[in-house]
């Protein structure tokens, strides 16, 4: 007997897709596009405490004769229900996942394995999983390279368990700090949103290939495109965007994700220009395949094809849309169970269908599941919190100390440690997060007494005190008591949660009790710290006029408490820069650096500048920065550390333009480098632009090397840019 096509490994892939596809029934084609279970509904524990699969999966897998995808089988938190003692742990995993995929192959005529797609916003969202810091932390450590190594650890982690995809946050642009997801990205900026893209796909996928290694997971970065930008900071809602807006700062990243080698984009809820991305064929088929010539997968995001049935009607030609738009998965849908059906009313054409299978199909064939469809039995990777912590130090920033009080000195004996936040860590950890074990991470607290020189007493709560460090913030914590939409999102906020998916803030000053405990603490004279951890940038001028020093964390990790307590006690220089900036109050909104160049005027009441600019951050020694020098298209500028301590700078390239054909920015962020100098040493950075770096959106919207003249500017944040000395650069085009 003749091994089909599609059986035999050393046929080239394109032809095993091609293949397979002819041999499949319609029903069988419609099945590989859907991924409509819960995975947590897939399995149970038995009383033995192995795994029994359950009726619902039987017949999912028996209405298509097999399954395409499976979200989150691996999923705990507090939506899902799945916990410690029910769900599956780092022990168990793959016995799961392997139990599971034997189903769905002994379901399949033509034995097509199952995807397993998991939730990897900052770590595999499993019990077990290592825990990182949030993105909008990892944003603000600027560190690429780090992250890269961190993203290759999490899908390491991943593939051990039995997971194969992996949906990453990275395309969304914080427009509103009201935004509840605003955690999740990597800040304001497209041009540092694209470099940190690039590295989650270079860490995560390895380096482009057909095949991905067996410890590399394919990635869906999410969300494409334009969902940082609704109005009023609301998720899901309307957005105000120009398709220029949506141009020079809500697609950059997804470009350089896909230039990257990206597998996969996850279609966003928000709608463009009165279009919803899931239904939007210009943005998904014209801009992603047509011109970027992207040949990946594209995921609907949870239940976006469904409610496309408010344009078209109903769910069949809900899906049908969606289908022909450019949509090849789906999430949780009911309009593509009836792809078959849509096809035989000629809703969409055979031939569409056909288009996304092959995509479906391609993606199992380069994870080699035909192959090797159940897990590798490898031991689960080493050092996770070790790149967890590396990259809470990195994040940690220092927004002022007029106080001169850090780091702490030998003077101070009695520290108080103050706040909520100060000694719990499930404030550190963000959303999307698995239920930890007790005993994960380190508080602030807790890390100030283990690191704390021999004879200072750290007291929780008390004030009689040399110094007083504050700990306050904001919260991601789900509990099980909260309610939650049918796409996991927040229904309503509990207990202390202020932040995540679903819970937008209208206001952006810290909770009444907080301010109260910061009025109180202050009011006794005690010198005081001010330590925020975050998923937003908060607005807190009351803090910036009267603490004697601040600092931001945001979401740090579990051992982010650990990371803190290091930067206060100068056993580690604080290295974090702004990835956003911090505005003074939701009044003024939108503060972005990166503002049209007209006339920004202040209000009669106050300051229309932000309290903090965009890529702001001291250290613990000062930095001075020559002026920029030009040689062809190749940039040079001085850095001195001028202080008595070693610590690193990040040297900021922005662009300005001049004479161009389009309306300007004030400033745009186009290279940067992390720079580590001693006390006195000098150094001289260099960047070197290329095309990709001077090009702009043009009258056209394409984007290309356009003539004109341009201001370069090297500076140490985006407001120490406005006042630093230029280089002239014409570009011929």
């Amino acid at each position: 007997m003749t091994t089909p096509v599609y059986r035999t490994p050393t046929a080239p892939l394109d032809a095993r897709v091609r293949d397979l596809l002819s041999r499949m029934t319609l029903r069988e084609k419609a099945g590989q596009l859907n991924q409509r279970m819960y995975g947590w509904d897939a399995y149970r524990r038995t009383p033995d405490g192995r795994f029994a699969l359950t009726d619902a999966l039987r017949a999912e897998t028996e209405r298509f004769a097999g399954l395409g995808a499976l979200y989150g089988l691996l999923r705990a938190d507090a939506w899902s229900g799945v916990e410690h003692g029910t769900g599956p742990g780092a022990d168990d995993g793959a016995e799961l996942a392997d139990l599971v995929q034997r189903h769905v192959l002994d379901s399949s005529r033509l034995g097509i394995p199952a995807l397993f797609v998991e939730e990897v916003p900052h770590g595999h969202m499993a019990l077990d999983g290592t825990v990182l810091p949030v993105n909008l932390a990892v944003g603000a450590g600027w560190d690429p390279d780090l992250y890269e190594r961190a993203a290759a650890h999490a899908a390491a982690e991943l593939r051990a368990r039995g997971g194969h995809v992996a949906l990453v946050p990275a395309l969304d642009i914080a427009g509103d700090p009201r935004w509840g997801r605003t955690e999740e990205c990597f800040g304001e900026d497209p041009h540092l949103a694209a470099r940190l893209t690039e590295a989650l796909v270079r860490g995560a996928q390895g380096e482009p290939a057909e095949y991905f290694a067996a410890d590399r997971a394919p990635v869906v970065l999410k969300h494409f495109a334009g969902q940082g930008a609704t109005v009023g900071g609301r998720n899901s809602a309307e957005s105000a965007l120009g398709l220029r807006e949506l141009h020079e700062i809500h697609l950059p990243a997804a470009r350089a994700g896909i230039r990257a080698g990206a597998a996969a984009v996850m279609a966003a809820y928000n709608e463009v220009d009165g279009l919803p991305c899931a239904g939007n064929r210009a943005l998904l088929t014209g801009i992603l395949r047509e011109n970027w010539g992207f040949d990946g997968l594209v995921m609907a995001d949870g239940l976006a094809v469904d409610r496309l049935a408010r344009i078209t009607g109903d769910k069949i030609s809900a899906g049908a849309l969606a289908l022909r738009s450019g949509v090849d998965l789906s999430l949780w849908d009911e309009g593509f169970t009836h792809l078959e059906e849509a096809v035989e009313r000629g809703l969409v054409e055979e031939a569409v269908l056909d288009a996304a299978v092959a995509r479906v199909l391609r993606l199992k064939f380069r994870l080699g599941l035909f192959e090797q469809p159940y897990t590798r039995r490898t031991p689960l990777p080493g050092g996770g919190r070790e790149l967890s912590t590396a990259l809470a130090r990195r994040c940690v920033t220092l927004l002022h100390d007029r106080a001169g009080l850090l780091p702490i000195g030998p003077a101070v004996r009695r520290i108080a440690v103050l706040g909520t936040h100060s000694s719990t860590t499930a404030h550190q950890l963000g959303d999307y997060t698995a239920p930890q074990r007790p005993g994960t991470g380190a508080t602030v607290l807790d890390a100030l007494r283990a690191l704390a020189p021999p004879g200072v007493l750290i007291h929780r709560g008390e004030t009689a005190a040399d110094l007083a460090v504050l700990v306050l913030g904001g919260s991601s914590a789900r509990t099980a008591d909260a309610e939650f939409d049918a796409n996991g999102a927040a229904r309503t906020a509990v207990a202390e949660m202020t932040c995540g998916e679903g819970v937008d803030l209208a206001g952006l000053r810290l909770p009444a009790d907080q301010r109260a405990l910061f009025d109180a603490v202050t009011a006794t004279g005690t010198p005081t710290v001010v330590v925020l951890v975050q998923g937003r940038p908060h607005a807190v001028p009351e803090l910036a006029d009267r603490a004697g020093a601040l600092l931001t964390a945001w979401y740090p990790g579990p051992w982010g408490g650990e990371a803190i307590a290091e930067v206060l006690l100068g056993h580690t220089e604080p290295t974090g820069r702004l990835p956003v900036s911090v505005p003074r109050s939701a009044a003024q909104l939108p503060v972005h650096y990166n503002h049209k160049d007209t006339e920004y005027g202040g209000y009669a009441d106050e300051s229309a500048e932000p309290q903090f600019a965009f890529g702001h951050g001291l250290s613990y020694t000062s930095f001075a920065y020559g002026p920029a020098r030009l040689s062809g298209h190749t940039v040079e500028a001085d850095i001195t550390n001028t202080g008595g301590r070693p610590g690193r700078t990040v040297a900021q390239l922005y662009i300005r333009r001049l004479r161009t054909p389009v309306w300007p920015r004030t400033l745009e962020l186009r290279a940067f480098q992390g720079v580590d100098l001693a006390p006195g040493e000098r150094r001289t950075v260099t960047f070197h632009l290329d095309a990709a770096q001077l090009a702009q959106v043009g009258p056209d919207l394409t984007t290309a090397v356009l003539p004109g003249t341009l201001e370069i500017r090297v500076a140490d944040s985006s407001r120490a840019a406005l006042a630093a000395v230029p280089a002239l650069l014409r570009v011929d085009g």
